[in-house]
């Protein structure tokens, strides 16, 4: 016995398409042009005042970067930058995600007050910070006199030696907060029988953490580093708020240089092949996160 088939409804497999039709033009207009119009200039000699007079000279921006040493330091910043912020906020989110994640007095509380210093402008963020470590004035080398420390009359973001650090503490203050809400809202995904079947086994704290909790919020965090390490690679005005750059590069990252070679040195061609850089560093990054989640999948496939 045959069973009549439905009739196809017309339409039906473009649905999807058309859904997904304004996204794939807002991003080819808005994000695809511009794009291509950056690759296009890294390979021209197109000074800021005349846009339109392009010279086309293949590699040559390329090969002027890679040669230069400054750029070279400009690229083992930016890599110092983004592991260091990477990493740090990512341990101090997790930090107080476990704090916020257990039960306390005055828990909604301490969870509203934490996004604070990510929900500051950043430019608020720059100019209190410049202040704090003003040599004479600022109370971080008042706190370190206080302490103990060598603190001096020298302002950390005058010095070469700490106006790395000093930037890096400031961003960190900052995007941490993100980290931890982040990691909080995958701690709620955690099953509670699992943590109370662990405690009864015999299992510690930390035992509990490894082979329930980590598990479970393992994609969350890899997810989160992806974000983190994007942004920043392309963070600038935090940076640019607070040294420019300087002093004598300590602090110059691939963003802040290509400020510098376009808008400063008007030379759009190098401006857009150090953006290209920067691009192809994010790609790669994004890369190795794919292959990262694609080898978790298939170890838990086979498990």
């Amino acid at each position: 016995m045959r069973v009549a088939s439905s009739p196809p409804q017309a339409g039906r497999d473009w649905t999807p398409y058309w859904f997904a039709a304004p996204v794939a033009l807002y991003l080819l207009l808005f994000q695809g042009y511009p794009l291509v119009q950056e690759l296009y200039l890294s390979f021209t000699s197109t000074a800021l005042l005349a846009p339109d007079q392009h010279t086309f000279v293949g590699l040559q921006n390329y090969a002027d970067l890679f040669t230069q040493e400054d750029f070279h330091q400009v690229l083992l910043t930016t890599a110092t930058y983004t592991l260091v912020c990477v990493v740090a906020a990512i341990a101090l989110g997790l930090g107080a995600a476990l704090l916020l994640d257990a039960p306390f007095r005055g828990r909604g509380l301490a969870r509203a007050l934490v996004t604070i210093p990510w929900a500051a402008p950043p430019v608020a963020v720059a100019l209190i910070f410049v202040w704090i470590y003003n040599g004479q004035y600022g109370i971080f080398n008042h706190l370190l006199g206080a302490l103990g420390g060598a603190a001096g009359l020298e302002s950390w973001l005058d010095s070469p030696a700490r106006a790395l650090p000093a930037v890096l503490l400031t961003t960190v203050w900052q995007i941490f907060p993100f980290a931890a809400v982040v990691i909080l809202a995958a701690l709620q995904g955690v099953s509670p029988e699992l943590r109370e079947a662990a405690v009864i086994d015999g299992a510690d704290r930390l035992s509990v953490f490894r082979a329930v909790v980590w598990p479970t919020i393992q994609p969350s965090v890899a997810l989160l580093a992806l974000f983190l390490s994007i942004w920043s690679l392309r963070r600038f005005d935090l940076i640019w708020l607070m040294t420019q750059g300087g002093p004598i590069g300590s602090t110059n990252t691939l963003v802040i240089e290509l400020y510098r070679r376009a808008f400063v040195y008007r030379d759009l061609g190098q401006g857009a092949a150090v953006g290209m850089v920067g691009l192809s560093m994010a790609l790669l990054i994004t890369v190795v996160y794919f292959r990262y989640t694609q080898r978790a999948e298939r170890a838990k496939g086979q498990r």
